[in-house]
């Protein structure tokens, strides 16, 4: 082995090489640089279109740093005994990593810093993934921020980390340890037959998250606030999924856009206030780390909502619930393995409000199905429908569906897009629906749509009457 220094360089959600402060840090040690993914407990249980996603990143950045000449040592296995076994074939002294703020992600890397400070091994931690970490961010109190518009008001104005380019070439080691195969960690087996047709909606690596950006900022930045909600149109930026596996900054979205404010007006000004909703997830997150898994609100534990697994919960994962709007927005996620954040907001009120079925039943489909699955924004979005969450939707906003298709899919694109039944030649989205989902679904696009499984103004009702109850109760 070379005398020359060398530093893992752990990969996590950060798979990109500019405006990437781990990899800043290690490339001005002076050290040949080793990036390394563990596939650990915590990503092998990710659910089937995460971690499916996950694949593709790490398959398409594995390319980018043979491009640098570098490679992707791939290991599996507990995290800090795969980087202590890497340390032991490569003499490596010191890992880096960028920073993830989710409860055990946290316990993870503390106790991984820890044991190898104790080991004499160098452990640094980075940020990047958010504008700001959660802890420099406080009320005039001194505590954390419960409602996001005196959020936004307090981190408006504060400096941002410059951005960094990719460097042009990684200084590798003398010796590449082992590593596994990707193709041998079957990250799509559980998409089963949706994989092709899920994959083909995907934008995956750095390289197509920048120039997403840089189209939506030149053609479509202006009329974001006006257009946002109509999920029939190409509105929005599109960049949740790049996003979600760091194969963009935040940072970037944010100068970038800040840039564009002379053009864009008041759009630029609602996407950058959607990058620190963003921001607020994480801050909640890492205040209150029971939003994943609890009500934020104590007396939303009280709620009867419903947790069994029933036909109706069933019908709105499968989008057959006879209300084109939420059929076609469940269809969106099954076929892209995204949703337009419009029909989020829809789907999840008709869940937690018409059907009364409890927010973790969708915030846990939503994991299982998004390619751009976020465990703070999953969370936070999911508890403010509901209206138990920070900063939350009141109860009784119930959206209309049929009202909501009205307003935002008048010519209906949306869920021609979607729904094939009904359709003398329907688009190959509607069609792909039916080719993505089990077979042991028995869906067929050429069957009736499905009748309404509950008429809209009875299940308002019910949601309202067990509102008010809870409150009198408390």
């Amino acid at each position: 082995m070379s005398n020359r220094p060398l530093v893992i360089w752990w990969i996590r959600r950060d798979l990109r090489l500019a405006d990437n402060p781990a990899l800043t840090a290690a490339l001005a040690s002076g050290a040949a640089v080793l990036p390394v993914y563990i596939l650990d407990a915590q990503d092998d249980a990710l659910g089937a279109a995460p971690k499916f996603r996950l694949g593709l990143g790490l398959e398409h950045f594995g390319r980018e740093l043979a491009k640098a000449g570098s490679r992707l040592i791939l290991r599996r296995g507990n995290a800090l005994e795969q980087l202590r076994q890497l340390i032991a074939e490569t003499g490596a002294g010191a890992v880096y990593w960028s920073r993830l703020y989710d409860p055990a992600a946290k316990a993870r890397d503390t106790d991984v810093k820890k044991q190898l400070k104790a080991q004499g091994i160098g452990a640094c931690s980075f940020g990047g993934r958010l504008l700001f970490e959660p802890w420099t961010v406080a009320n005039k109190a001194g505590g954390m921020f419960k409602v996001f518009t005196p959020f936004w008001k307090a981190v408006r104005d504060r400096a941002v980390d410059g951005l960094q380019p990719a460097p042009a070439a990684l200084p590798a080691p003398q010796n590449w340890p082992a590593s596994d195969e990707l193709a041998a960690w079957s990250m799509g087996a559980a998409m089963h037959r949706g994989v092709e047709i899920v994959a083909r909606h995907c934008r995956v690596g750095e390289a197509a998250a920048q120039d997403r950006l840089g189209a939506f900022l030149e053609t479509s930045v202006a009329a974001y606030k006006a257009r946002r909600d109509f999920p029939g149109e190409d509105a929005t930026s599109g960049l949740s999924e790049n996003l979600a596996w760091g194969e963009i900054s935040p940072h970037r979205l944010w100068h970038l856009g800040l840039a564009a404010m002379g053009h864009g007006g008041q759009g630029t000004e609602t996407f950058l206030k959607e990058v620190v909703w963003r921001e607020f997830a994480y801050h909640l997150m890492h205040h209150s780390p029971g939003i994943l898994t609890r009500s934020w609100r104590p007396e939303w534990e009280a709620f009867p909502w419903q947790e069994a697994e029933t036909p109706e919960l069933q019908a709105w994962r499968r989008g057959q619930t006879g209300y084109g709007f939420i059929d076609a927005a469940m269809r969106e996620l099954f076929v892209t393995g995204k949703m337009h954040n419009r029909a989020r907001m829809i789907t999840a009120s008709f869940l937690t409000k018409h059907l009364m079925m409890h927010w973790k039943l969708g915030m846990d489909w939503f994991a299982e199905t998004l390619v751009d699955w976020d465990p703070a924004s999953n969370a936070m979005g999911w508890q403010w429908v509901a209206g138990s969450g920070p900063d939350a939707a009141p109860f009784f906003r119930i959206f209309n569906p049929s009202g909501q298709l009205e307003k935002f899919d008048p010519a209906g694109l949306y869920t021609r897009r979607w729904i094939a039944e009904g359709q003398g030649t329907p688009p190959q989205t509607a069609l792909d629906f039916f080719a993505a989902v089990p077979r042991s679904w028995n869906l067929l696009p050429d069957a009736l749509r499905a009748a309404p499984i509950i008429p809209l103004q009875a299940g308002r009702e019910r949601a309202l009457t067990a509102y008010h109850e809870m409150r009198q109760n408390r």
